[in-house]
């Protein structure tokens, strides 16, 4: 008899719910977060992924049992699993995410319990018992996901393209790895470096954090290349190799588009360096120089992208060992003692012989900067106003911010 009522209940309350579901939804990701999450993460590190997958997800539910159709659990699949899957390749504990998952549930009911009167108590256990089956289908869904990514060949696949990436970069013997990961060694690569600009993190929500961006990362190379890029990305930098076929088809533009993607994914400044056509057994060379690049492009105070060697020929001269090169540092040490010639120093280098707009870059009068500029003069031998003299102290200070680092 109750459930001949529940069947016919009216839609109201689910039309209700339907009306809420963006306020109820972000209710539940904030409640399930607060079960477990690591306090450590940044602001938003789950919400671009999984919002939306409870939005979609509950608003189809909420639909089939407003029409009272069986909402199955290859459908509860279909939006679960390729979240679960990121969550497994994060290494993301599966009892947190369980309890995450039963705290979302447990705000959803609240809400419902809340908006349900008193007269539609048949139609809220009709939604509470769909509901319970939505949650068994989830959680039976996460746990055969999980199962699926541990034992998963794609799994070891990708490990051991990741092994012989880094076999590649050391200049160690190959051909093995290579059968392991089931791909062809190429007579020439591209190698990329990537380098995100920000402090080391410590915390119980590192390792995560860091398994997620090498995930994000592994998977906006795949997606570039259309195949598995061999990559030894530790979440804050690494290297990349592709294949000279696969490069071909990749024009400057898109390394830079990768470069500003990556950045919006991470919330950090990423540097990437490219070096293309590079044989096999100069890996090792190359790898090192790009990683070089990014530093210099950092210290430098470059923006964000994608930077090849012409765009930082004369940084990357200076920072070739010699008694030149020490001597071309010993130059700026004069100022350190002076934050605020270092300060002028560095505007004037930005903005040359616009020295209104270098003054309001530090906030002082003209005269002032121009006093300050006399002094840099005074304590180095180099006057900034002359062009030569200004490239020797450009080049002193990259030098020894580059020692210093």
């Amino acid at each position: 008899m109750l459930a001949e009522q529940a069947t016919s209940a009216s839609p109201d309350l689910t039309t209700r719910l339907l009306s809420r579901w963006p306020q109820i939804a972000e209710r539940m990701l904030a409640e399930g977060l607060a079960a477990k999450a690591p306090a450590e993460l940044p602001a938003g590190h789950f919400t671009a992924e999984v919002l939306p997958t409870i939005y979609a997800c509950g608003r189809a539910v909420l639909d089939a049992i407003a029409s009272n159709r069986e909402f199955t659990k290859s459908e509860v699949a279909m939006f679960v699993a390729p979240v679960a899957e990121r969550h497994a390749e994060d290494r993301l504990p599966l009892p947190l995410l369980i309890d995450a998952i039963h705290a979302s549930a447990q705000s959803l009911l609240a809400a419902a319990s809340a908006e349900a009167e008193p007269s539609e108590m048949f139609e809220f256990i009709h939604v509470f018992s769909r509901l319970l089956d939505l949650l068994r289908h989830i959680n039976m869904t996460v746990v055969e996901t999980y199962t699926e990514v541990e034992q998963s060949i794609y799994h070891a696949e990708r490990e051991a393209r990741r092994e012989l990436c880094s076999a590649l970069v050391r200049g160690l013997p190959a051909e093995e790895l290579a059968a392991r990961a089931d791909t062809m060694l190429a007579e020439q690569y591209t190698v990329l470096a990537i380098h995100l600009d920000e402090q080391p993190r410590t915390g119980s929500a590192a390792n995560l954090l860091t398994r997620r961006r090498i995930r994000v990362l592994q998977r906006a190379l795949d997606a570039l290349t259309g195949t598995t890029t061999p990559a030894t990305f530790d979440g804050t930098s690494g290297i990349a190799l592709l294949s000279r076929s696969e490069a071909d088809v990749l024009d400057a533009a898109r390394f830079d588009q990768l470069a500003t993607r990556l950045a919006e994914q991470f919330g950090v400044p990423v540097f990437l360096a490219e070096f293309s056509e590079v044989a096999r057994d100069d890996i090792p060379t190359a790898a090192k120089d790009a990683s070089e690049l990014t530093e210099l492009a950092r210290l430098r105070g470059k923006p964000g992208g994608c930077y090849r060697l012409d765009d930082l020929l004369l940084e990357y001269q200076l920072t070739r060992p010699g008694p030149a090169r020490e001597r071309l540092a010993q130059r700026v040490i004069p100022l350190l003692s002076s934050p605020h010639l270092v300060e002028a120093l560095e505007a004037h280098l930005q903005y040359g012989a616009d020295r209104k707009t270098a003054s309001r870059r530090i906030h002082v009068h003209p005269n002032t900067f121009t006093y300050r500029l006399r002094r840099i003069a005074d304590l180095t031998g180099l006057d900034p106003a002359d062009p030569k003299d200004s490239r020797m102290l450009a080049a002193a200070l990259t030098v020894y911010r580059l020692d210093s680092a």
